[in-house]
């Protein structure tokens, strides 16, 4: 039998045709190569499973690392739009998909912004967040069709997420950002890819081949994830949600939230609890509004003059 052939279920020759040994490797992104150090992994115990995993995410900050400097620009980027009244826009398909949605989701209870400020788009809709909807990201003119429902416009920043840097549905998204003069950030692990060439901030953090080949919700899911929460968390910061290291914009919605308000509140002001609650109700549940009253001995009408004087920043006015 002519070993360069493969045999078909009858024993016949397989229509495949001649398969050569010499034939050039077909061109992988590099999320989608096999790692040299997690060839052997199924036949490891559990514990050294455990331990080729971990070697590996812990690869993951040094790549995010060498992204520091894109990632500001992005933040900048946010800062200014959020500033003239315009959003934080995610979107992405799959894992990247679904992990915008989980910061864009935790904005508003931890620093009291409104649900629009930061928004998240996922390919395949609300059903997408449960179970895989995996044709959904090939859909290219679904993604059109999502930013056009948003009315996205030159006010917003809009970041695709993408490991390959290559999905089609997240592509079209960013190019419908684009016409309609939107920012636009690509947050990806590959460097070599269309989102990265064609936003106008590319976020490459190069985490490499996964454990599990082409298992992108391993490190480079690890590495957006982080980067997300710095957008997010600096730009808050950059625009006066947080003073010191306080969350000044949570929202006292249940009892472990109402203890830190009140917490941040005694802390910052000297205050002791009992009035520290009681600024915090008659501020309306406002943190920031409670400080300023208690620090500047005014009632809640002046205050809120004060802190709208100063954009809501807590450091402009202590």
């Amino acid at each position: 039998m002519d070993r360069r052939r493969r045999v078909g279920p009858a024993g016949g020759k397989s229509k495949l045709g001649p398969v050569s040994r010499r034939s050039p490797a077909i061109s992988k992104p590099d999320t989608e190569q096999a790692n040299p150090a997690s060839t052997n992994i199924d036949s490891l115990d559990t514990t050294g499973i455990l331990q080729t995993i971990h070697a590996q995410d812990a690869l993951v900050a040094s790549a995010v690392a060498a992204a520091l400097d894109q990632i500001a620009r992005c933040v900048d980027a946010a800062v200014r739009a959020i500033g003239r009244g315009g959003r934080l826009i995610y979107v992405g398909a799959g894992t990247s998909g679904r992990l915008g949605v989980v910061d864009a989701a935790e904005c508003p209870p931890t620093f009291g912004v409104s649900a629009q400020t930061v928004v998240a788009v996922i390919a395949g809709g609300k059903k997408a967040l449960y179970q895989a909807v995996e044709a959904a990201e090939d859909d290219a003119g679904q993604g059109r069709r999502d930013l056009e429902a948003l009315r996205v416009g030159k006010d917003d920043v809009v970041v695709g997420l993408s490991a390959s840097g290559g999905t089609p549905y997240t592509l079209e998204a960013l190019a419908c950002a684009r016409s309609h003069g939107a920012a636009t950030a690509a947050v990806t692990s590959n460097a070599d890819s269309p989102m990265a060439r064609k936003a106008r901030i590319a976020i490459v953090a190069r985490t490499g081949p996964e454990v599990v080949a082409g298992s992108t919700r391993m490190k480079a899911a690890l590495a957006q994830k982080m980067i997300l929460q710095m957008i997010s968390t600096a730009t808050m910061i950059r625009l006066g949600y947080v003073y010191r290291n306080h969350m000044v914009g949570v929202r006292p919605t249940n009892r472990k939230l109402d203890e830190r308000a009140s917490g941040i509140i005694a802390e910052i002001t000297g205050a002791d609890r009992h009035k520290a609650r009681v600024a915090l109700t008659e501020a309306g549940q406002d943190v920031r509004l409670a400080i300023v009253m208690l620090m500047k001995s005014l009632d809640r009408a002046a205050a809120t003059k004060l802190l709208k004087k100063n954009k809501g920043s807590l450091r402009r006015i202590i």
